[in-house]
């Protein structure tokens, strides 16, 4: 489970959608869908844009690549480690390898992702792990609501 030259280059795909959806007022968390060398969705968490339940990173990449015949020849690239949600859909889609830039302030589902057959590969790379400290320590009650923590309705 090495990374690969390719990984680093769209891991920076992914970094640029999820600084879009900061931009945005968003939660920034990018995801990106490669084909061979050819990336075919790319998305960012859209629940705050688009008050939407489950339009995380992962979620919103799938839906913006369109139907797919078959998803076994791609790879998911994703800013933050994917949540059970979204790993649910990788195994579901048979995607079979996910590239993860950090898995220091979520850990997200990896072990789920393994036990389905599912390459992960973490880089925890220094500038995400900064990025989405910063974003939790500055909006810990939105953090919260994404991942279902939220004391309150």
């Amino acid at each position: 489970m090495k990374q690969t030259p390719h990984d680093i280059q769209f891991m920076k795909e992914a970094e640029a959608e999820a600084r879009k959806g900061l931009s945005e007022g968003g939660i920034p968390i990018g995801s990106i869908l490669v084909r061979g060398d050819k990336i075919v969705g790319r998305g960012h968490n859209q629940r705050v844009q688009k008050g939407s339940a489950i339009l995380h990173g992962e979620m919103d990449c799938l839906m913006n690549a369109g139907r797919q015949k078959s998803y076994l020849d791609t790879v998911i690239y994703s800013t933050l480690c994917p949540c059970y949600m979204c790993s649910g859909t990788i195994v579901q889609f048979k995607i079979p390898r996910v590239v993860v830039g950090e898995a220091v302030n979520f850990p997200g589902a990896p072990d789920f992702l393994r036990s389905h057959g599912v390459e992960v590969v973490i880089l925890d790379q220094p500038g995400l792990i900064q990025m989405m400290g910063d974003f939790i320590r500055t909006k810990p009650e939105l953090w919260n609501e994404d991942i279902a923590e939220s004391s309150k309705s």
